[in-house]
């Protein structure tokens, strides 16, 4: 995961048009329209990835659901709530799919989900406390090929090509803390509005190297 800072007082207009006319209203009243700008929203200030799993999604429809961080059914208070509201995958069995109405300890609203979580080169996800392995089971992130095969092998492919592709040799690791350091400043910065998928594992995986 990567910490998602929600800006106060940034709704999208077409929300706050729809809470004026109708203000007893919940998000299963919304139309296309409002949620389509929500969406939109979510997904921008998350860089385009993903906030549980950290792959691509595009912010349409297709890939891209708008995910009630505390669920609607635990705080139906808190269903227009944007900042309650991230932008998932839309992938069967994980995230989204996989969080339900469970309850979600630690989440990507909180600072510690990127140190709480650790990453291996394997691909594998693991916790330091145990929220954070509440968390990986709720969201199924992977901490086993058995439980979440396909995430596995994303995530393990996707970080072994971000780390060659800046001269880091996977199997090797590497000694240059500088240069790890770099690397890492690069990753977590994002080209065009969008970062790289499962870049927040991958720089999870260097801060493991640096010295």
């Amino acid at each position: 995961m990567r910490r998602i800072t929600k800006q106060a007082g940034n709704e999208p207009q077409p929300l706050t048009d729809w809470k004026r006319s109708n203000p007893r209203s919940v998000y299963a009243d919304l139309t296309e329209v409002e949620r389509e700008a929500i969406r939109h929203q979510s997904t921008t200030e998350q860089f385009y990835i993903c906030a549980y799993c950290g792959k691509a999604i595009s912010g349409t429809n297709s890939d891209t659901m708008n995910e009630h961080v505390e669920a609607r059914r635990i705080a139906p208070n808190r269903s227009l709530d944007l900042a309650n509201i991230v932008a998932s995958c839309n992938t069967s069995n994980q995230c989204d799919d996989s969080h339900a109405s469970q309850i979600l300890p630690l989440t990507p609203l909180m600072a510690e989900c990127e140190t709480e979580l650790t990453y291996s080169l394997s691909g594998r996800v693991s916790g330091t406390t145990e929220r954070a392995n509440i968390a990986i089971q709720v969201l199924n992130l992977g901490d086993t090929e058995r439980n979440n095969r396909s995430l596995v092998e994303q995530r393990k492919q996707y970080i072994f090509t971000l780390l060659s592709v800046n001269g880091i040799n996977p199997d090797d690791g590497l000694d240059d803390d500088e240069l790890l350091e770099m690397v890492i400043d690069d990753l977590a910065k994002p080209s065009d509005g969008k970062l790289e998928p499962f870049s927040p594992a991958a720089i999870n995986v260097l801060k493991k190297w640096v010295a």
